[in-house]
């Protein structure tokens, strides 16, 4: 399957969706022109020059970083994470499909802002530094030092967006959990405020590598390194309006972040049903998939189930009906 996948879910309550196919994506999809519902959607690749956009992954030593780069970007299992070892050197992974950026995976017991590294090796070309702080544990100093960080790079690349990942949240009590993340975030604006930096490019996310909090968090923050962000949501609406879609997502199948999605309410339970369905998808084309690049045999039957795109739909899943369309193949 490649990397990109158009998923959209509908309630029951959008039954006719059914009884009129010509109004679903499966058979029509936008023209990005004027509009229409007329032909196939081609997205062109994101350009960002020359050179990939990086994310660096950063914060304290055991607050997660590594246990997040390998659920999201290398589909390990949350379980297994419990035997990885700290992280010593600048860990890289690429990202290539829908979008196509490094993540770096930074050791968090070094200061690379004291001096002793070549500071525009490492920040030149970053679009996002993502800053992760162990809510389980003392956070007094990773918030001293994410706003030390943000205070020293806004000057030399204003460029940069900052998100912190309120981490390791998933076993904290309801009460305790909503004063520690409330807790982090007032204190980490109220330093940024004392110090003059006013309305920063911040942004909190509660996040756990045992549920889809952290693909949620991952999701808006490279949502903010798409330059074309705003023309994907309106095709998008075009799409949840014309075929009365709930929700409709494009959704990297490999890491399950969402590019985009259209500008209705967020539904926590919609994307973890689409998440769960690419899943599902992927397994399934692992078993029974086929080479797209080897030669197709000549026989009409071959031609017939053979498909140069994933598509495929199922419903009745907790009362929604769910679309996969495979796109950019």
């Amino acid at each position: 399957m490649a990397p990109s996948t158009d998923l959209s879910d509908e309630d029951d309550s959008s039954s006719q969706v059914h009884q009129q196919p010509d109004s679903t994506v499966a058979s029509s999809s936008i023209d990005p022109a004027s509009g229409d519902v007329d032909g196939e959607i081609h997205y062109p690749p994101m350009g960002f020059g020359k050179h990939k956009p990086k994310m660096l992954l950063m914060g304290l030593k055991r607050s997660g970083k590594s246990s997040i780069s390998s659920v999201v970007f290398r589909k390990m299992a949350p379980q297994d994470t419990l035997f990885l070892e700290a992280t010593t050197t600048i860990h890289k992974e690429s990202m290539q499909s829908f979008m196509d950026f490094q993540i770096w995976d930074m050791p968090g017991q070094i200061d690379y802002l004291d001096g002793s590294f070549d500071v525009d090796s490492i920040f030149t070309g970053v679009g996002g530094i993502v800053w992760v702080i162990d809510a389980q544990d003392n956070y007094m100093e990773p918030i001293g030092r994410v706003t030390d960080t943000i205070l020293q790079l806004t000057e030399l690349y204003p460029e940069i967006k900052y998100s912190v990942f309120i981490h390791k949240t998933d076993s904290l009590t309801e009460d305790y959990r909503e004063d520690t993340i409330r807790d982090i975030m007032q204190k980490t604006s109220d330093e940024l405020f004392d110090n003059g930096l006013e309305n920063p490019p911040v942004s909190f996310h509660a996040t756990s590598i045992y549920d889809h909090s952290i693909f949620e968090a991952f999701s808006k923050v490279i949502q903010g390194l798409v330059p074309q962000l705003p023309t994907y949501e309106a095709l998008l609406n075009t799409v949840a309006a014309t075929c009365r879609f709930q929700k409709v997502y494009i959704i990297d199948v490999m890491s399950k972040v969402y590019i985009a999605s259209d500008s209705s309410p967020a539904d926590t339970d919609a994307y973890e049903l689409c998440c769960d369905y690419v899943n599902a998808i992927m397994d399934l084309s692992d078993m029974y998939g086929w080479d797209r690049k080897q030669q197709q045999a000549p026989d009409a039957r071959t031609k017939d189930i053979c498909a140069h795109t994933a598509e495929s739909m199922v419903s009745c899943v907790r009362n929604h009906t769910l679309y996969l369309r495979e796109i950019n193949a």
